[in-house]
């Protein structure tokens, strides 16, 4: 589950050659953190960028000594399961993102499959990332988004797993469904992308709020302002790695080991003291994944 590790570049789609050198490793916290949402087989298979051993390596060095690896679909959940089996700091979610389900030939074929992969191994803790994007998909594959978000609201029900939803620019359409359906007993809003209304909006139907890298984004002062508003014990901080990198190096594919500037950039914002807002974050993820691993 491993491959070569090195720094390279790319071209990207203006034919400029974006820069692909790790950043360096920041200061370690003060406190340990999780980072709730990382895509480690993506950068384990993008050439080798950052094997999966030297991944959690690098991010146990600075206090980041546990991962929740997100399957987004089938290849990836199968993936996250292996993964969590094998290494001690990782446990799993497996779901179908909301863009691949317009693509599935066959949904009730595949979801079968995510049922039988979420039951699969007791380190597997969730159910997602499920939800709805409106950014990528048109209104041809709307519907296909939220019958997969139903059926995996349901699922993450039965199976009493921690539901993880992806929401780009639909907002009232998740908590929509999420009103018709009725909400698990634990769910996390990934990578929060909405303000101060809508993180209250989601905190009054029992979510965490999980902030990654874009809330150290210059243009990003709806977001901090949800921040803000977040009381302490419902916030948690992931990467989303490889994508999502938080400034200073935003471009850049990202790495849990990188938690720790955006961990920083809350405690300011916030005005709380960085130790502290550690330890409860880290609490705040085990009580969202259903206990400590």
């Amino acid at each position: 589950m491993s491959g070569p590790t090195r720094a390279r570049a790319e071209t990207d789609e203006r034919g400029s050659r974006r820069d692909r050198e790790r950043p360096p490793a920041p200061e370690p916290l003060p406190h340990p953190v999780v980072d709730n949402h990382c895509h480690l087989d993506i950068a384990d298979a993008d050439d080798g960028w950052f094997a999966t051993e030297d991944a959690l390596a690098a991010a146990a060095a600075v206090g980041v000594r546990r991962i929740v690896q997100i399957g987004c679909d089938l290849p990836g959940a199968r993936w996250a399961v292996e993964a969590a089996a094998t290494y001690a700091a990782l446990v799993a979610g497996v779901a179908l993102h909301p863009n691949e389900a317009p693509r599935l030939p066959d949904l009730d074929v595949a979801m079968a499959e995510i049922e039988a992969l979420a039951g699969a191994h007791d380190k597997v803790r969730a159910v997602g990332e499920t939800g709805l994007d409106f950014f990528r998909t048109g209104d041809d594959g709307r519907a296909a988004q939220v019958e997969s978000f139903r059926r995996h609201i349901d699922l993450a029900k039965r199976l009493d797993k921690t539901l993880v939803i992806h929401d780009r620019d639909a907002h009232q359409a998740v908590l929509d469904v999420l009103d018709e359906e009725g909400a698990p007993e634990r769910w996390v809003m990934h990578c929060f992308s909405g303000d101060a209304d809508f993180a209250r909006a989601c905190l009054d139907r029992g979510a965490h709020l999980s902030f990654a890298g874009t809330v150290t984004f210059k243009n990003a002062q709806p977001l901090r302002d949800a921040l803000v508003v977040a009381p302490r014990e419902r916030i948690l901080v992931e990467t989303d790695a490889p994508f999502l990198t938080p400034t200073p190096y935003r471009g850049r594919p990202n790495a849990s080991y990188l938690v720790p500037l955006t961990m920083r950039v809350m405690a300011q914002v916030r005005g709380d003291d960085l130790e502290e807002l550690c330890a409860a974050v880290d609490a705040n993820t085990e009580v969202a994944f259903g206990g400590a691993w």
